[in-house]
């Protein structure tokens, strides 16, 4: 696997990821086949398939955690990647509040143990507030519902400022209140000139989509723009 980079002024529409003939066999299957992707400053990339398709597992090649057996990952040099998986891990014997886990998105910038200055508390509290969060600052993260879990680790993924923000199933299992208030943050992403790249079922969970990319089998059998934005949260 080869990864090489140019270096093109962060623009609307600046490739930020080129992903080329990419194949991966996952225990001896293969999972990818011969997949190429893109994804662009300031748009939403749907990918899209059946269960088994291979739709996680490119999302795991573009985020640098599975190594393509052959392929080109192309990177923007200084990329920076936020990955929100479809369920984070929580350990339960730590009482980790809202706060701190979208704290815990400055931690690219700061590290773990530098204090937060005041511009990256109002960081963290506009994130808060962008996924309707606000009254539940102090709630340990392991009392929220599922739809209020996935929302706060989409916040931290605001706070740590990603040139690229990968979101594998961001709408799965939620209520419609939480997928609106999602669909809006993945909207004000694209607005301020991150790049997304999203998992789905269902495109028009979305306020808007760029591009579709869709596969079967570990092949893209499709690959096109939508003819028009999703309207459902509009």
């Amino acid at each position: 696997m080869n990864r090489v980079s140019s270096m093109p002024p962060l623009l609307p529409t600046t490739r930020l990821l080129t992903l080329r003939g990419i194949a991966v066999d996952m225990d001896g299957h293969p999972a990818l086949r011969g997949v190429d992707a893109q994804a662009h400053a300031g748009r939403m990339l749907a990918v899209v398939g059946p269960n088994g398709s291979g739709k996680s597992t490119l999302l795991a090649v573009a985020a640098g955690l599975v190594a393509p057996h052959y392929g080109t990952v192309d990177l923007r040099p200084g990329l920076r990647i936020a990955l929100v998986p479809q369920t984070t891990p929580l350990p339960a014997h730590l009482p980790l509040s809202v706060t701190d886990i979208v704290s815990m998105g400055t931690w690219s910038r700061l590290g773990a143990w530098r204090p937060m200055r005041r511009t990256d508390r109002a960081l963290v509290a506009d994130a808060i507030e962008t996924v309707e969060l606000s009254d539940l600052t102090h709630r340990p993260i392991t009392a929220l519902s599922g739809g209020q879990r996935q929302r706060a680790f989409l916040a931290q993924a605001l706070v740590q400022r990603a040139d690229l923000v990968l979101l594998d199933e961001p709408m799965a299992g939620l209520d419609s209140r939480s997928r609106a208030i999602i669909a809006r943050a993945i909207d004000q992403l694209t607005a301020t000139g991150s790049g997304v790249i999203a998992v789905t079922h269902d495109v028009t969970e979305f306020m808007s989509v760029d591009d579709v990319l869709e596969l079967q089998d570990g092949i893209a059998v499709r690959s096109s723009r939508p003819r028009h934005a999703a309207s459902a949260h509009a």
